[in-house]
């Protein structure tokens, strides 16, 4: 899971770098450039392999990204929260990283209650979707498995955002098992796009409860093949 979240965020860093139009945006060029920030720092604590170096090099990616004002400050928060929440939250670890973090993070305001790092995942799984959409890197690289992913992530933010107008209780499972299995169906790319969106979103809100556990078996009933109907509450409309 780590792994992925690394390729994920390595991804989502050549999107933002490779898209135009976008970058032409004050908040979304700071993203993106921050990002690559992030990134530089990840792959020289990787190359120096240093033991009790991490901490330096997480503080110094967020310090770098956070420099470059607040869209870089925000993608760096999203990157590092989620890489931790996937690594264990918890551990005494995690919360010395995220500590390192923090200590740049003052530089400009942003809120990391849950709700809010809940936000920020979708946002960057949408902002993920639409570079995966519309960069010319997937037109460069002519590949079938980001082809597959980028289809995948836009099955799982229709999923996402039919169920926030929806707005129906006790259908939650029903739209998480649809986006799942329509990813899925699109080849290895979509279902890994899915995976790596469902572990990121449970992780931050709470992989360890008895909800977030049903959330996942429901997203790998869809993702296997299985047929979302079983989640469908009764008087959940038609047009879903």
């Amino acid at each position: 899971m780590a792994s992925s979240v690394s390729v994920f965020c390595l991804v989502t860093c050549l999107l933002l770098m490779s898209t135009p139009v976008l970058c032409q945006f004050g908040f979304a060029k700071q993203a993106a450039q921050g990002a690559r920030d992030m990134w530089k720092a990840y792959t020289d604590m990787r190359e120096a392999n240093y033991i009790g170096a991490d901490k330096y090099f997480h503080a110094r990616g967020n310090y770098d990204a956070a420099q470059r004002g607040p869209g870089g400050k925000w993608v760096a928060g999203v990157i590092s929260d989620a890489r931790e929440a996937v690594q264990g939250s918890h551990t005494a670890d995690s919360k010395a990283d995220q500590a390192a973090k923090s200590v740049f993070s003052t530089l400009l305001c942003v809120d990391t209650t849950e709700q809010n790092m809940t936000s920020s995942v979708s946002i960057f799984c949408l902002i993920t979707c639409l570079l995966l959409l519309n960069s010319p890197v997937c037109h460069l690289w002519d590949c079938d498995f980001v082809k597959e992913a980028a289809e995948g992530a836009a099955d799982m933010w229709d999923a996402y955002t039919d169920m926030r107008e929806a707005n129906y209780i006790g259908a939650d499972k029903y739209f998480h098992a649809r986006g799942n299995y329509e990813a899925a169906e699109r080849g290895p790319g979509g279902k890994w796009a899915a995976e790596v969106i469902s572990d990121v979103r449970e992780a931050f809100q709470g992989s360890d409860t008895e909800d977030s556990k049903a959330d996942q078996a429901a997203n790998e009933w869809g993702r296997n093949g299985g047929d979302p109907n079983k989640y469908r509450p009764d008087g959940l409309p038609d047009k879903y």
